[in-house]
């Protein structure tokens, strides 16, 4: 019973999408009522299924079909989280989404792709077998590209979800043949034989290519630096797909890593590259964020800067940390994106801004070396014993993001309060992190392997990555004393076009003609 009610969960939103297409036109009324009762079912399901894992144990279904081309659900603490996680996002979406393109054309068949794309994401998450796998995560692509291509009509639509293509199918390509590789090397292709062969500790040369492949199918997946292009310019579709794109399918490139966390283990190359990538597009998109006038945009680099971050996690081998990073900028991304209007409004309706304190260089100084002192002694009450080396790394990285705040506490000009306000917070953020880690590395247990014991390939990238986003919470810091300054003002130009970073691949696929899609009738009269 445990594997018929996560079941149930894409199998109502997949009759849900199929019912939907069948009611074209304007205010198609059963649509969204069956696509909002389709959500409410698999939510329940899921939540079900959690209750009946909690009580059971993990568990996998026997395969249906012939080894590798067979199905199979796999349902344990990683699958599960995804899978309640995907489920509610999922049901949020679908409400707005009824209320939002009421009157649309084509509602229906949006509201069809929509249902159809989660159902995919649903059978991602707890597929047991590498065919399963490697088809939910190609059809979730290919169903949110209808999504992204709804105003047909827009050319920056148009553009953007042929940049989001392009880079899908290298993606797909590289997870097919890593998965080749995986059974080969394994000689199965149920995900559950090949993470407890591969926890064994034994690498082959086939197994090290392989997890350098699902590297790559999820930094490409995950948007991160120099493909980060598409995710950033997608602003064209409308607004429930930015939050189900943003919210949950982006995430997919997390879950591969984490999903084959043991063996991406098995190569240590691969793991200091993730760092790497991950970290470097975390700095980066985070710096172009603050720049975007628009919130759309700058929640998008927002995103790519998560993403990053995220990778850089898996990169440090912190995977159940990455997986309640997952959980975390999820809800938070959603919501956003879904309230982003009001946001707006909120913005436009202040008069006057307040006063901003502006820290000099010792005041910075003070703040960053509070903050590791607050981050030292939570750490010394929580147990640094029983951390490891990358888990109090990334902590003290996180303490570093706390810092501008503390330095806007310790300014001259800054009222006594706010110093309190912003020693607390930081006070409050090093404990969370602690009893969050904590938590979430005793949900996993078991379902996830731990942080390998760091060699000198770990520490000098542990050592780059502390050293590096000091230095830009710092610059970030005593960045407003040089806001006059004409370089500043040039940067923040910069800054603003993503460094030129994507121009090289505009000028690769401007020659690429996109093909003609004659189904698509009605399409001038959408988005007027």
């Amino acid at each position: 019973m445990i594997f018929t009610l996560p079941a149930i969960a894409p199998c109502a939103l997949a009759l849900a999408a199929f019912a939907a297409f069948s009611g074209p036109g304007q205010r198609p009324r059963a649509t969204s009522v069956i696509a909002h009762g389709a959500g409410i079912l698999a939510l329940l399901s899921s939540i079900a299924a959690v209750l009946l894992l909690v009580t059971r144990g993990a568990g996998e279904s026997r395969c249906i079909g012939i080894d590798p081309v067979c199905l199979a659900l796999r349902l344990d603490a990683v699958g599960a989280t995804m899978l309640l996680l995907v489920s509610f996002v999922g049901l949020v979406v679908v409400r707005y989404a009824a209320t939002y393109l009421d009157g649309e054309p084509r509602q229906g068949a949006f509201m069809g792709w929509l249902c159809l794309t989660l159902a995919c994401v649903l059978i991602l998450v707890q597929s047991g077998s590498l065919f399963q796998f490697a088809a939910a995560w190609i059809a979730t692509s290919l169903c949110l590209n209808q999504l992204l291509l709804f105003y047909w009509d827009r050319v920056q639509a148009r553009r953007a979800a042929r940049k989001k293509f392009i880079t899908a199918r290298i993606g797909d390509a590289a997870l097919i043949l890593a998965f080749v590789l995986l059974f080969l090397s394994y000689r199965t292709g149920q995900i559950g034989v090949i993470l407890s062969d591969a926890g064994q500790g034994h690498a082959s040369l086939g197994t090290v290519i392989a997890a350098t492949l699902l590297g790559i199918a999820a930094l490409l997946k995950s948007a991160q630096f120099p493909t980060h292009g598409w995710l950033t310019e997608v602003m064209e579709t409308p607004t429930p797909v930015s939050a189900l794109l943003h919210a949950g399918v982006i995430n997919a490139g997390g879950f591969l890593l984490i999903r084959f966390a043991d063996v991406i283990l098995l190569a240590p190359g691969v793991l200091a590259a993730l760092a790497l990538v991950g970290g470097f597009t975390a700095l980066f998109a985070a710096l172009v964020m603050l720049t975007q006038p628009a919130v759309k945009t700058s929640l998008a680099w927002s995103t790519v800067a998560q993403m990053g971050f995220m990778v850089l996690e898996c990169g440090l081998g912190l995977f159940a940390l990455a997986l309640l990073h997952i959980v975390a900028h999820s809800l938070y991304k959603a919501h956003a994106f879904l309230s982003s209007g009001d946001a707006v409004q909120r913005v436009a309706s202040i008069a006057r801004p307040g006063p901003v304190a502006i820290p000099h260089a010792a005041a910075v100084g003070r703040a960053m070396l509070l903050a590791l002192l607050i981050y030292g002694a939570i750490g010394a009450v929580a147990g640094f014993s029983h951390k490891s080396a990358q888990a109090i790394a990334l902590g003290a990285i996180l303490v570093f993001g706390v810092a501008y705040l503390l330095a806007q506490g310790l300014a001259d000009q800054a009222p006594r309060a706010l110093a309190w306000r912003t020693a607390a917070a930081s006070t409050a953020a090093a404990f969370g992190y602690f009893v969050l880690q904590t938590l979430a590395e005793m949900a996993m247990r078991g379902a996830l392997p731990a942080a390998p014991v760091p060699g000198p390939l770990e520490w000098a990238v542990i050592v780059l990555a502390i050293i590096s986003f000091g230095v830009v919470a710092l610059a970030q810091a005593l960045l407003p004393l040089w806001a006059d300054h004409p370089a500043a003002a040039g940067l923040r130009v910069h800054l603003a076009n993503g460094l030129y970073a994507n121009a090289a691949f505009d000028r690769l696929i401007d020659g690429w003609a996109w093909p003609r899609m004659p189904h698509r009738r009605g399409m001038q009269e959408v988005g007027k």
